[in-house]
């Protein structure tokens, strides 16, 4: 999409925010700079981001923070111009949605069809599941990650549209394993005591691309993508 983005209401918004904090739901999310990594610059204000980190009572210095936050939340504030279109377009222009099999209004920040619901639960809902036990069908590459605080376990999954087509993009899910969880010495096979990573999710969002050139070089390059934050 390319049309003038309108952000939604920032109280509705810090509502959402407060709710899921509450809940706990931002611990499911990893770290995320909101510097972007084509535009190499801020997808949106400092003071969106301290506001948003401020509802949900968590401490974080521009320009790195909470990926929820930012991907779900801040992105809905972003009026900076990607190669692909604005960053809301993924929750606003139900590609996304479509892919997993959702109506288009799946990911607004106001449901039509559940309004007592905020719009990172819904995400969460939909993608958390995909990320720790993809299903059959799907293309899924795993990579361990060699980082100054350790070793880390990341995740790429790519569901195919619900039609098969040329036109149709797959979604695009992709999470870090916490640095609390046990590390895996085989990528995509459990730990020796069984324990599956508890991955946190970074980013989703529709992708066009070829699917398995995508994961032979996430595999093949292993290192953050996609604005990941995971060093401290």
């Amino acid at each position: 999409m390319t049309s003038s983005p309108t952000p939604p209401a920032l109280s509705t918004v810090l509502d959402q925010v407060r709710t899921d904090a509450s809940a706990n739901r931002f611990a499911l999310w990893g770290r995320s700079t909101v510097i972007d990594e084509h535009t190499k610059v801020p997808s949106f204000s400092q003071p969106i981001f301290e506001a948003l980190h401020a509802a949900a009572g968590i401490q974080a210095r521009f320009p790195v923070g909470n990926a929820g936050l930012i991907h779900v939340y801040g992105y809905w504030f972003s009026d900076v111009l990607t190669p692909f279109g604005y960053k809301f377009d993924r929750w606003r222009d139900g590609a996304l949605a479509h892919a997993l099999k959702l109506p288009s209004h799946a990911f607004w920040i106001e449901s039509p069809e559940h309004p007592s619901t905020t719009a990172l639960d819904r995400v969460l809902t939909a993608i958390h599941p995909v990320l720790e036990a993809p299903a059959a069908g799907v293309v899924t590459a795993d990579a361990q990650l060699t980082l100054a605080s350790g070793t880390r376990h990341s995740r790429l999954v790519l569901c195919p549209p619900a039609k098969a087509s040329a036109l149709q993009p797959a979604a695009l899910i992709y999470g870090i394993a916490s640095a609390a969880a046990p590390p895996m010495s085989v990528p995509g096979t459990p730990s020796p005591t069984g324990v599956r990573p508890e991955f946190q999710l970074i980013t989703a969002f529709p992708f066009s691309g070829d699917p398995q050139i995508l994961a032979t070089d996430f595999t093949t390059d292993p290192r953050p993508r996609w604005n990941a934050v995971v060093d401290p």
